[in-house]
């Protein structure tokens, strides 16, 4: 066992242990985000036609929201997996199946060909990214944070938060490279390259993986035999407060992301008229922006401290959300692109560089994969999914007007930052109660023996 602790901390190891974890959460972001540009382009007539094209494009998000609802569950699945059996194991099988769905997707036969079967088969291929993707984040977070030496965790713990950038602009530049084509290549066989294409990018990620051994610290508990039955069971029975945290952490990462990188398009291009290549664009700069921004803030957290960087962040995001939209309305490039880069490459990487590593903390080992997952994921659904169909909502409830959308920004700053704030108090809490019913239940094997 020795010989496998001294690996840890060597340059040679701490490169491939990052490459593994970025490289599995580029790869299921990539996935991700080639399924939310063909939701928009090609998925409503290929897979939901229908008389009215506004419901076909509809039941085509449908499809696109239904993954932030899958993604708990796999979360659940996969984070017992990966506190039971390894880190390691759980992403090979995440990848794996992200990988597969995402190339059958590519394979599938249209309406046209085989009638209800085909959104019967995309939808099926979707669930199975959902429950991947729901599995993964936890995994590559921990690969990257549980090999980390003490004094870099923060920068460790950032590197796959990256994957989320890396991930959107690999699948920008893919589908603007097959949307060259003529439109009738692109419709018919062109959009299905992408992601046939992933496959290359899936057994890249699994070759770099397959040279890692199991993290130290899961190496450890199990050594010692301190590995959770049943961790699901565990984390909320001695862990709830910090799941609650952990949710309340995720709101602000989650909601603001897809109001300044999704919902923005629709905005500008619909309501304010500004052009399509400008906002597309600005979105690509800011992802490029952020994903610096990103590992400068999660370096920084390791001089001090990562609840400093992402409350400053939270403050930041409540601070920015109104300027966001006036300098949108000024309907000038100069000013979607400076909206656009502040938000998500200023405003935004404090929050979601720090959040992986800041709530790996408040977890102890044997539940630690259960916890983050379940509070990323839970805190995805409640806030990810919904956020451009309310950002939507809104505009339309309060004819135009974008400040209730900047006040919903506002509101899930304050929730993160008191849930953040009270992080320190919720996990001395829970260690008192834990310590407590470990030393009554000492006292009860005694007086029985």
């Amino acid at each position: 066992m020795a010989s496998q602790h001294s690996v840890v901390g060597k340059p040679a190891t701490n490169r491939r242990v990052l490459f593994g974890s970025l490289s599995g959460s580029a790869i299921e972001w990539f996935d991700f985000f080639l399924y939310a540009t063909a939701a928009a382009l090609i998925f409503d007539k290929q897979f939901f036609p229908n008389d009215d094209p506004v419901i076909s494009l509809m039941l085509s998000y449908l499809t696109l929201s239904l993954t932030f609802f899958i993604r708990p569950f796999g979360g659940i699945v996969f984070s017992h997996i990966g506190d039971r059996i390894g880190r390691k194991k759980t992403l090979v099988i995440t990848l794996s199946l992200m990988g597969g769905a995402t190339v059958a997707i590519g394979l599938l036969p249209t309406y046209d060909q085989v009638g209800l079967l085909a959104p019967v088969l995309l939808i099926l291929c979707r669930i199975i990214q959902g429950l991947a993707i729901g599995g993964e984040w936890g995994g590559a977070l921990l690969l990257a944070y549980e090999y980390a030496p003490e004094n870099r965790r923060g920068f460790f713990g950032s590197v796959p938060q990256t994957g989320i950038t890396i991930g959107m602009l690999m699948s920008t530049v893919a589908f603007g490279l097959v949307s060259l084509l003529p439109d009738g290549a692109f419709e018919s066989w062109g959009w299905r390259l992408p992601f046939v294409a992933s496959i290359v990018l899936v057994f890249v990620g699994l070759w770099i993986r397959k040279g890692l051994a199991e993290t130290p610290a899961f190496r450890e508990a199990k050594e010692s035999g301190d590995v959770a039955k049943l961790p699901i069971r565990d984390t909320l029975r001695d862990h709830w407060r910090s799941v609650l945290v952990a949710v309340g952490a995720k709101v602000v990462e989650t909601a603001p992301f897809y109001i300044f990188a999704t919902f923005v398009v629709s905005y500008a291009t619909g309501t304010l008229d500004v052009q399509q290549s400008v906002v597309l664009n600005a979105v690509s700069a800011g992802a490029l922006v952020s994903t610096l921004g990103i590992l400068l803030m999660g370096a920084l957290s390791d001089r001090v401290g990562r609840p400093k960087v992402y409350l400053a962040g939270t403050l930041l995001i409540a601070l920015f959300a109104a300027p966001f939209f006036m300098l949108l309305d000024l309907q000038m490039s100069w000013a979607v692109y400076a909206a656009v880069v502040i938000a998500l490459g200023v405003a935004w990487p404090p929050v979601t560089a720090t959040l992986g590593t800041l709530t790996s903390e408040i977890f102890t080992t044997r539940v630690r994969y259960t916890g983050v997952t379940l509070g990323y994921q839970i805190g995805a659904a409640l806030a990810g999914g919904t956020a451009p169909l309310l950002a939507t909502w809104l505009l339309a409830r309060f004819d135009g007007a974008w400040w209730p959308i900047a006040t919903y920004l506002v509101v899930l700053a304050v929730i993160s930052f008191v849930a953040v704030a009270c992080s320190g108090l919720v996990v001395r809490k829970e260690s008192a109660l834990i310590q407590a019913r470990e030393a009554t239940a000492n006292e009860n094997s005694k007086v029985s023996a």
